[in-house]
């Protein structure tokens, strides 16, 4: 771990860490191989990758599915951990204001799993402790009994006051998406106050916060077309980047995909954005639009990690590719377990 956070040693030295952590994700012909095995030949792979420690660790406790889940988990968690660590001065605290999105993952996971009935065990192995409530937390608020009493051991989280306006509803009506938007809300809200505060890299930072939410609000936009619900949407959206959510609520309301695409490629000033909006004019599904725009944000960010190698951007890149290469090896994972082909599979990998 670099102590001198003066200077641009630090900063080199994190980049070309992490260029070769990067070097070391599954590259896209192995998710191919991946779709032709079974899950105990899936599950033999991963134990000899960047996974095998975990795999080791956990072969014990866990069997197939559920070894493949925990593992992944674990494994994610500590990575995550190694960066916080790594990162040097201003940098440590974005990318650990980042992290906490996964304080509103694990929160919502157990909350789901106490309205479904889960049995603990099974709701810890999906959780990723690499935000702020650690596993230490996160054992404590498993260990309650209601979706009530979860939120009350929370008093603490940072985001307790947007938690405790929205529990009794979500506990009533069993869903908790109102909650997790409101959440997400206060997430990007905290994200932008922290990128302009003329710290070293806010800049950098702010860009990458409003691309985010520019391409989650899009994604939101097409989600809620396909679903076919054009009523006030204005609460689902996210304010902050190049559209309000007024103007959203107007492209929501359009009669066509090309109308909503030309309202937004009128402002959009991102090149690979435009380019995936683009190829989305064709009658896509809302599976491949979502797809389709979490790659090109992925695309984006890399391209601005090696127009500035010596910023936040090369660890935020990192963060999302390690995360979709865990996501992809989960969607695998059940996806064999649920005996979906291949070329199901493969529409919800993002390579």
């Amino acid at each position: 771990m670099v102590q001198n956070t003066g200077g641009p040693a630090p900063y080199i030295y994190v980049s070309t860490r992490l260029r070769v952590r990067k070097a070391k994700l599954l590259a896209p012909e192995e998710y191919q191989r991946m779709l032709n095995m079974s899950l105990p030949e899936i599950i033999r792979l991963i134990g000899e990758t960047e996974y095998q420690k975990e795999v080791d660790e956990l072969g014990t406790s866990f069997e197939g599915i559920d070894l493949i889940e925990v593992a992944l988990s674990w494994n994610l968690a500590k990575e995550y951990q190694r960066v916080i660590d790594l990162a040097p001065g201003a940098l440590k605290e974005f990318t650990m204001a980042y992290l906490r999105r996964w304080d509103i993952y694990n929160v919502l996971t157990i909350l789901r799993g106490k309205m479904q009935g889960m049995k603990e065990g099974k709701i810890k192995e999906v959780l990723i402790p690499a935000g702020s409530l650690d596993k230490v937390i996160l054992d404590r608020v498993l260990g309650e009994e209601s979706c009530e009493r979860v939120a009350d051991a929370l008093k603490g989280w940072k985001m307790y006051p947007t938690l405790a306006a929205g529990i009794q509803e979500g506990c009533a009506a069993g869903s908790f998406a109102k909650l997790e938007n409101e959440l997400y809300k206060q997430l990007y809200a905290d994200l932008l106050t922290i990128a302009r505060r003329g710290v070293k890299g806010g800049s950098q930072f702010l860009k990458f916060v409003q691309l985010e939410i520019d391409v989650k609000n899009i994604k939101t936009l097409f989600r809620m077309r396909g679903d076919g619900k054009y009523e006030d949407a204005r609460e689902f959206f996210i304010s902050g980047s190049t559209f309000t959510p007024e103007e959203l609520q107007q492209m929501n309301q359009m009669g066509s995909r090309n109308e909503v695409i030309d309202a937004i490629v009128g402002r959009i000033k991102s090149v690979s954005v435009l380019t995936a909006l683009e190829e989305l004019r064709s009658e896509k599904s809302e599976q491949e639009v979502d797809a389709e725009l979490t790659k090109t944000q992925l695309d984006h960010m890399e391209q601005l990690s090696k127009i500035n190698p010596f910023s936040i951007h090369p660890i935020l890149v990192y963060l999302e590719k390690k995360k979709y290469e865990v996501f992809n090896l989960r969607a695998i994972a059940r996806g064999k377990e649920s005996r979906l082909a291949g070329d199901t599979i493969a529409k919800y990998l993002v390579i």
